[in-house]
């Protein structure tokens, strides 16, 4: 079995500077942050010097108009695009119209309605198919996002909200403009209980679209969770079928202690291979202080039989 770890180490600080301008004013905040990542397979190891230092501050600001509708802007500043000249990374603004419902316009970053629903079984710090290189992008349906990308998200509809993405074609992303929707309800005869469903289709490359669907269930009892997810996506190819089944179980063991078991298979049409990650995790907060920890194993790594690999991680932050 190939392994990889993972520990991360980060200190999140609150309010460091503010900017003034004619329109409002911005609030700079930063996370003063490095983790380590190994891995015993060549292919994930990192080479060279393994720590790294985040380099991210997000300026944030708001304001009241006079309608009673609020207006709200996030800058994220980082240094990921070294000498490509892109200053900033995820960027949005958002406007609550005050009481209809919130509407995003997600220059970079956004996460439209099937993204958010991509794998929502509780689980103890990570989910089953993550830590573990190349077991993300062969497992999850989410829908599409990209660049300048709208939002919409309901009030609360009886325990219900609706929530519609909507993005335009271009060449560079989709050939086609982009819509998907999703709706989550917590119904309130049956106290605990969370079901939603998500619906999209994508075409990145003309004549091949792909129908994405996601439904979910949670339900929470004193200081246990459990859930259940399928997700799948039909297209013109078997390669584009694709079947996501996940579960998941959480225990609130205290107010600060939790810990949790998920798993999940993914299939694919033009492969008999299935893919199966399980993790067990914990996290525990005590004042400023969370400590959390994944053990994660996935057979089949991308459809491929002879991909077996255990993943591990472990981070602390310190909040003030």
């Amino acid at each position: 079995m190939n392994k990889l770890t993972k520990v991360g180490i980060s200190a999140l600080a609150g309010s460091l500077v503010a900017f003034s301008a004619h329109a409002g004013s911005l609030s700079a905040s930063g996370a003063a942050s490095m983790s380590f990542v190994n891995g015993d397979d060549k292919s994930l190891t990192h080479e060279g010097n393994q720590w790294t230092m985040g380099d991210s501050v997000t300026m944030t600001g708001s304001g009241e108009m006079d309608n009673g509708m609020t207006i709200s802007i996030s800058f994220e500043i980082d240094n990921d695009d070294t000498g490509g000249g892109n200053v900033y990374d995820s960027h949005s603004m958002t406007l609550d119209t005050n009481g209809f419902g919130t509407i995003t316009f997600s220059g970079h970053g956004g996460s439209s309605a099937m993204s958010a629903l991509d794998d929502v079984t509780p689980n103890g710090y990570q989910e089953s198919w993550d830590v573990v290189t190349g077991a993300e992008t062969s497992t999850l349906i989410g829908g599409h996002s990209g660049d300048n990308m709208f939002t919409y998200k309901s009030p609360d509809l009886s325990g219900a909200t609706v929530t519609v993405a909507y993005l335009n074609a271009s060449d560079a992303v989709t050939d086609k403009s982009y819509t998907d929707f999703s709706i989550v309800a917590k119904p309130e005869m049956v106290e605990g209980l969370e079901v939603g469903y998500g619906y999209g289709e994508t075409e990145v490359t003309t004549g091949t679209a792909i129908d994405e669907s996601a439904m979910y269930v949670k339900y929470t009892y004193g200081s246990v969770t459990v859930g259940y997810q399928q997700n799948e996506a039909d297209g013109p190819n078997s390669s584009n079928d694709l079947d996501f089944t996940a579960m998941g179980i959480s225990y609130a063991v205290t107010d600060d202690l939790t810990i949790g078991y998920s798993m999940s298979e993914s299939e694919v049409g033009n492969d008999s291979d299935t893919q199966e990650a399980t993790a067990i995790g914990a996290s525990y907060t005590s004042g400023g202080v969370t400590l959390g920890a994944s053990m994660n194993s996935v057979d089949n790594v991308g459809f491929d039989a002879s991909a077996d690999r255990d993943g591990y991680e472990f981070g602390i932050s310190f909040a003030f």
